[in-house]
């Protein structure tokens, strides 16, 4: 296990708990780098290891497995994701460092490190998916030890990668074979917004540079279901945007895209109607007032609107209004969906046209802002 002095920067709180930061494949698999080629420059086995994050935090690490000879050496350092929900926490990250002849330092993916297959990451087709920020990490960490004269094979390597990747964002992102060796900082943030808004931008432009002008945005897998299951639209323009909304909506625009398709469910996508960007419960949560405000709107009875009001889901005010018999008012909140979304990008180019499409959790069509037929068509 990574070992610090326990400080402030070593904790994240979340929600009023106080979560343990941990460390990314790239600063794991640069200690373990630097420990493989001081065993083979000490010619003796290593106990601890420690390197500086990308950040400049120092960390020592406890090593796992060292085998040396004369020109080579493996080591194994256990990944330690803190209290962040991490796939690959706990994962055995190995490097492998061989001495070369001339002093050249080259850095590979072995056994379980995916490879890139599309274009739009931050490496190109073909090469191991180690960013660039762990890949300098690793390379002038080994040079500190190594000196300027002599030079290494670095490969690092993951064998329960290939398992674990299923569980990341990899397969979307065209990265196969493996987990991906990342940090931009060298430290997780547990529950890291940012990183999961990096992770849904990385996913957008991957379509942007294969040619896409066009895309879909479900908040989960509930919309994503609906998308292909009900209306039979593949998911090869899709993303998931969770519930960033807003920032997703205005990263549509800045990578390029010009036509965008909206597909929820009426509890997440009301909020929109209400201008709400950020759609998490904890952020806001006015599904009830929206709905009894249109409801009005369109003259709906007190009893009703008390009733509405009162409902704990949405799938319960849907049953309300529908044995009511005030269906408009799905119209009404999706054309409002379709204005906010719109207003939001409105003073920035590339002009975005957008449509949307709500229904309820019980897989029921509630309303479009054209003609389902007619987007079910443009978008097949």
């Amino acid at each position: 296990m990574p070992k610090t002095a326990d400080t402030a920067d070593d904790f994240v709180f979340y929600n009023g708990r106080k979560l343990r930061k941990g460390y990314t494949t790239g600063t794991t698999a640069t200690a373990a780098s630097v420990a493989a080629t001081k065993a083979i420059l000490d010619q003796a086995d290593q106990v601890t290891v420690e390197v500086l994050a990308a950040n400049g935090q120092k960390v020592q690490f406890d090593i796992v497995d060292c085998t040396f000879d004369k020109h080579s050496a493996s080591v194994a350092i256990k990944k330690d994701g803190g209290d962040d929900q991490d796939a690959t926490d706990g994962m055995l990250i190995y490097a492998t460092v061989t001495l070369r002849e001339d002093n050249q330092i080259t850095l590979d993916g072995g056994k379980g490190i995916g490879r890139v297959t599309q274009k739009g990451l931050a490496n190109a087709p073909g090469m191991p998916a180690i960013n660039p920020t762990p890949r300098k990490m690793i390379k002038t960490s080994v040079r500190k030890v190594l000196g300027d004269q002599a030079g290494a094979d670095i490969v690092i390597s993951a064998p329960e990668g290939e398992r674990v990747a299923k569980m990341t964002y990899n397969p979307k992102l065209g990265i196969v074979g493996g987990i991906s060796i990342l940090g931009t900082s060298g430290i997780v943030t547990p529950m890291s917004v940012e990183s999961w808004k990096k992770s849904i931008s990385i996913e957008m432009n991957i379509h942007k540079q294969r040619g896409d002008t066009r895309i879909i945005l479900t908040p989960g897998n509930y919309g994503e279901d609906f998308l292909t299951q009900q209306m039979h639209i593949p998911n090869t323009q899709q993303v998931q945007m969770s519930n960033f909304v807003g920032y997703v909506l205005k990263e549509v625009q800045r990578l390029g895209f010009t036509k965008l398709l909206l597909v929820g469910d009426m509890g997440k996508f009301i909020k929109i109607a209400g201008g709400i960007f950020s759609t998490h419960s904890r952020d806001a949560d006015a599904r009830a007032e929206i709905m009894v405000a249109n409801l009005a709107l369109l003259g709906a009875p007190l009893d009703l609107l008390k009733k509405v009001n009162d409902s704990i889901t949405t799938i319960e005010m849907v049953d309300l209004i529908d044995e009511a018999g005030y269906q408009a008012v799905y119209q009404v909140i999706v054309d409002k969906i379709q204005k906010r979304a719109a207003r939001l990008l409105a003073h920035r180019q590339p002009h975005v046209d957008i449509d949307a499409v709500v229904f309820s959790q019980k897989t029921k069509l509630l309303a479009s802002t054209k003609p389902i037929e007619e987007i079910e068509a443009e978008w097949k």
